[in-house]
């Protein structure tokens, strides 16, 4: 499940991971794995609380992808939470060398198109917010 977290300012929580397959860093959206079971939704809420702090009021699922359905079965759900802000101290893995940042909805953008933001699932739920977004500035 991968999160996009959207404070009341217009900003996204993001979080800045070291990522062994291409040895560096990768700036991307707050995510995990769904325990067995688990509602996609709910395991977004506690991911997302687990891996930066933040809570939210309300959260909702923009849709679901097939990572790479030539060689996976498996799918990612990508999960939209509203009104979040920081409640806790985050709750890393031992193996987890994350920072935490937010950034301007709009400028998110900017840096996925750049090529800033290579991760494809993170991708995914920035194209699937993106109508979103458009709507929520029009009100």
């Amino acid at each position: 499940v991968n999160v996009i977290a959207l404070n009341q300012q217009g900003h996204l929580v993001l979080v800045r991971q070291f990522r062994f397959g291409i040895d560096a860093f990768s700036l991307e959206i707050p995510g995990g794995v769904i325990e067995r079971g688990e509602d996609p939704v709910v395991a977004g809420v506690r991911e997302l609380r687990e891996e930066t702090g933040y809570a939210g009021a309300s959260a909702r699922l923009l849709g679901s992808v097939h990572p790479n359905p030539a060689i996976q079965s498996n799918r990612c759900h990508l999960v939209l939470v509203e009104a979040v802000a920081a409640v806790a101290a985050p709750a890393w893995d031992h193996d987890e060398e994350i920072a935490v940042t937010t950034a301007p909805v709009d400028e998110v953008f900017v840096l996925a198109r750049s090529g800033r933001i290579t991760h494809s699932l993170v991708l995914n739920a920035l194209w699937l917010f993106e109508p979103v977004w458009a709507e929520l500035k029009r009100r």
